[in-house]
């Protein structure tokens, strides 16, 4: 397929999908707030991990990112422009418990009252995430998720989050991507607090999975009418070939990305060939635990940008896996594969073999190096390719009986992109970070064309 094949306008068209259809923008707290040493806010694990030379491409933190903390009236207009009718955000945890846990710090709830507020006068709806990966430092310094007081910490910190807010915030999401925070973050070393040991991400997975089932139990006692779920990041796993041994290496891949925490939510407990593979790397568990994480939820968030093929590698142990990246494929700048017929795939998939109520896309969203015309535009025409196909994927699983209810692109703003710093732009709006300027790119413009904007203002 040629370029200018792969980006020609399909045409897609709001209305093809259910009129009670949810279509949104997320963002992170550490992403875009900045302001990491105002108003009382402790320090997170990322602040202390941008510290560390060498962790982040460019050297960068998210001290400033899109100074989202003192500019989120002109975001949240951004996001009213687009004509997206729910808005995702997350809480800093250690602007509310700058010491993880013990006093909090009033000055953190008022702005997310502000901000509630902004965006419920702005006609849209909050989405709240109470976990995005920024875990107060001082509860990695007790052993983070780790250790299971952190988990009594979290249940602790969604009660005053739904509290405060359960008046006015409806959705909840517990947690952002399990596999990045612990898999990422304790046995792979890239992301935050950048430990390298397995059997400590997988009781930090078992941790966050339980803080999540508790914490869901706490949302619905204190929010009437809360609808609760927790976001995952999910794969389509491929086998590098049709030989038996790459075929028994995707089943372990796929055991890892993906059943490990889709089977406890749903009350099937951990895949036994997985506990099997990992042994006594297995997390320690008390005896309720996986009662509790496989709390009742009203939603799935499916966070999905590519798809994984892997080979067979018995040297790496215990998964025996490699992950193989495809030659003569489409990708985004970041180098991710372009895939939105994985999508469909994906989503097929947790329909038949879970069989949830309803679903979203929480992310979706993709990232390329961004310039800026002498005109002061943005035209970004690979990534509004990249949403136009995709919508029809996602489209495609409606069609095909998936209960998918709604769709938030990633990102509303360029922001600070974790490890890789602020290399990588996912944004439908770009921001000129040394003056905070804020253009719409060309991909935003469409996507609010396409959701009619004009209509609702």
């Amino acid at each position: 397929m040629t370029n200018s094949a792969q980006h020609k306008p399909l045409n897609i068209e709001r209305n093809a999908f259910p009129e009670n259809f949810k279509w949104g923008c997320s963002t992170s707290s550490y992403q875009i707030e900045g302001a990491t040493n105002v108003d009382g806010r402790g320090m997170s694990i990322w602040d202390e991990f941008c510290a560390q030379p060498g962790k982040i491409l460019d050297g960068s933190s998210g001290q400033v990112a899109c100074d989202h903390y003192h500019r989120w009236p002109e975001d949240l207009d951004l996001a009213r422009t687009l004509g997206v009718n729910a808005y995702r955000f997350s809480v800093a945890w250690p602007r509310i418990f700058p010491n993880g846990a013990g006093a909090v710090e009033p000055r953190g709830l008022d702005f997310y009252d502000r901000l509630v507020d902004g965006i419920l006068e702005r006609g849209l709806e909050p989405w709240l995430t109470l976990y995005h990966w920024d875990l107060p430092q001082a509860l990695q310094l007790e052993g983070g998720w780790k250790s299971r007081s952190t988990v009594d910490a979290f249940v602790a910190y969604s009660d005053v989050m739904s509290l405060r807010l359960g008046d006015r915030v409806k959705h909840w999401i517990t947690h952002n991507e399990p596999w990045c925070s612990c898999i990422m973050g304790y046995a792979e070393g890239v992301h935050a607090p950048g430990e390298t040991n397995l059997k400590s991400a997988l009781q930090a997975c078992h941790h966050v999975l339980l803080s999540h089932g508790l914490a869901t139990k706490v949302i619905r006692e204190n929010v009437v009418d809360a609808k609760v779920g927790i976001a995952l990041s999910l794969h389509p796993i491929i086998a590098a070939s049709q030989s038996e041994a790459d075929l028994a290496a995707a089943v372990r891949h796929d055991g890892l990305r993906n059943r490990w925490f889709l089977d406890p939510l749903y009350g099937r407990g951990y895949p036994q060939d997985m506990l099997e593979i990992v042994g006594n790397l297995a997390p320690i568990m008390e005896a309720d635990d996986l009662l509790h994480i496989a709390a009742p939820t009203d939603f799935l968030g499916v966070n999905y940008y590519f798809p994984e093929t892997v080979e067979d590698a018995q040297e790496n142990l215990p998964f025996r896996t490699n992950v193989v990246e495809n030659t003569g494929v489409e990708r985004t700048d970041f180098g991710w594969q372009v895939a939105p017929q994985g999508l469909t795939e994906l989503l097929l998939r947790i329909h038949r073999d879970y069989a949830l109520p309803s679903m979203y896309l929480t992310e979706n969203g993709s990232t390329y190096d961004d310039v800026v015309t002498e005109e002061n535009e943005v035209v970004d025409v690979k990534r509004q390719s990249y949403l136009e196909r995709h919508l029809f994927a996602a489209l495609d699983a409606i069609k095909a009986g998936v209960p998918l209810q709604g769709y938030f692109v990633w990102s509303l703003l360029d922001n600070f992109e974790w490890a890789q710093g602020y290399k990588r732009r996912f944004g439908l709006t770009y921001v000129d970070y040394p003056t905070q300027r804020r253009i719409l790119k060309s991909s935003g413009k469409w996507f609010a064309s396409f959701l009619d904007a004009e209509r609702i203002k």
